[in-house]
């Protein structure tokens, strides 16, 4: 039985880990999935990669009331789909020839589950370990639909692999993969629908941005609201899917289902009660702010932990856990007091912090701002219509509680208010405490916070 003084589970985020520090440990980095983890394979990389193109493939329908006259042509399915995977692929292999190569590192790549307290069944072998890091990911979730195992459907692990563009698309679900598939797929031409439960998208943001945003993604797809799905059956060409709603039973047919309601934590593949790890009523791994578990030597990180499942906090816990590992004696702490997250559809969703349902719920003192993009020079010139900046504070002192955009550019402009947030700063300090660019875009955030101040 092979002993290791440190076992990874996980080839994502956890991967970082082991970098020239630990050359004097022995280390097992196990995971039976793609090297290098869902945020290179079949998550933020490659579906960023296919939006920046599905950008430009939407700049026609809205460059005509601009006065530009602009054609989409032909969008070519494999070479976009060819020129992602042909650049990801390879990285993903180098990661795992690299790994091999290094001496104190064995990679296994069977799947592993706890036999006891420091024993992990990997394959048909045990390891031992003094210590052990989870970073095991997660997965889709597949809804219990009657006859969706009877036919061809795809979550976001798989839909961006397809031979070719399909015609039409239908994508249970109201998320951001959702949202963002159904960006790119009507982008290139393809039809459409969205089947969802509720009655907005991207119902867990702001109420006025998830509001807005279900408004306008409405105006380009087949929005089916308040609608669930019955049953799947397979038909010529495609799935059919038997809805119901406030307009009754009805049936959808598409050449591709895709199936988009959610990730869940891989936890329960671990057998984690042989090791003392306990789970929440989601399944997360349990941790404390140093990213400790409930067993004292195993440290968990990332979407098995983490209910944000985002990669840039999934790399913050790993640099913790990392630190830790080294320094059991001067711990660090996990900082997830304003975690950002953007969706990366049209229009760009970014939000940070409290919505104002949230404070208003939480018995907040509080105040609203609004700016919409048009009301600004460069949004004036673009003759935006529709997005906005909404700003939460504390009424009295003007400390930001939240930041929520929907426009272009979202996901950057959020930025100073990450920061502002972060560094405590109010709103009137951050509106008028430097230079804005005038007339730059980012001149909606300055007179967003303004209106606060």
């Amino acid at each position: 039985m092979q002993h290791f003084d440190l076992v990874i589970i996980g080839s994502g985020s956890g991967n970082s880990i082991a970098d020239d520090r630990f050359a004097g440990q022995s280390i097992a980095l196990v995971d039976s999935g793609t090297f290098g983890g869902t945020c290179l394979n079949v998550g933020c990389i490659p579906t960023k990669m296919f939006v920046h193109p599905a950008d430009l493939a939407h700049v026609p329908a809205e460059a005509g009331r601009l006065g530009v006259d602009l054609e989409r042509r032909e969008v070519h399915w494999a070479a976009i789909r060819d020129r992602i995977f042909g650049r990801i692929d390879p990285i993903s292999a180098g990661g795992l020839s690299w790994r091999r190569s290094n001496e104190n590192v064995t990679v296994l790549t069977e799947e592993a589950h706890f036999v006891g307290e420091h024993a992990l069944q990997v394959g048909e072998q045990t390891i031992t370990a003094d210590r052990f890091v989870l970073a095991a990911g997660s997965r889709p979730v597949l809804p219990d639909l009657p006859g969706l195992h009877d036919v061809d459907f795809h979550t976001s692990d798989t839909v961006m692999r397809l031979p070719e563009l399909p015609g039409s698309v239908v994508i249970v679900g109201g998320g951001y993969i959702a949202a963002e598939f159904a960006h790119v797929f009507s982008s290139f031409g393809s039809q459409v629908t969205i089947v969802n439960r509720g009655e907005r998208l991207l119902a867990r943001e702001d109420d006025d941005v998830s509001a807005r945003f279900t408004e306008l993604i409405g105006q380009r797809v087949d929005l089916r609201s308040r609608t669930s799905v019955r049953r799947v059956r397979a038909v010529d060409g495609g799935v059919a899917l038997t809805l119901t709603g406030d307009a009754g039973e009805q049936e959808v047919q598409a050449e591709v289902l895709l199936v988009a309601t959610g990730r869940r934590p891989n936890s329960d593949r671990l057998n984690l009660d042989a090791v003392g790890v306990k789970v929440d009523e989601q399944g997360y791994v349990v941790v404390d702010d140093y990213q400790r578990t409930s067993a004292p030597h195993v440290y968990a990180l990332g979407d098995v932990s983490s209910p944000y499942q985002l990669k840039h906090v999934a790399n913050h816990e790993a640099r913790v856990v990392q630190h830790n590992l080294l320094n059991p004696d001067a711990p660090v702490t996990a900082d997830h007091r304003f975690v950002p997250h953007a969706v990366f559809s049209f229009p760009q969703v970014a939000a940070v912090g409290l919505t104002e349902q949230q404070a208003a719920e939480q018995g907040l003192e509080y105040v609203t701002a609004t700016q919409a993009y048009g009301d600004v020079a460069f949004g004036w010139a673009m003759e935006d219509s529709g997005h906005f900046v909404k700003l939460v504070a504390e009424r009295g002192t003007g400390r930001l509680l939240g930041a929520h955009l929907i426009g272009p550019e979202a996901s950057t402009l959020i930025q100073p208010l990450i920061q502002a947030m972060s560094f405590g700063q109010t709103a009137s300090e951050v509106a008028r405490g430097q230079y804005w660019i005038h007339p730059a875009l980012t001149e909606v955030v300055e007179n967003a916070l303004l209106a606060l101040a």
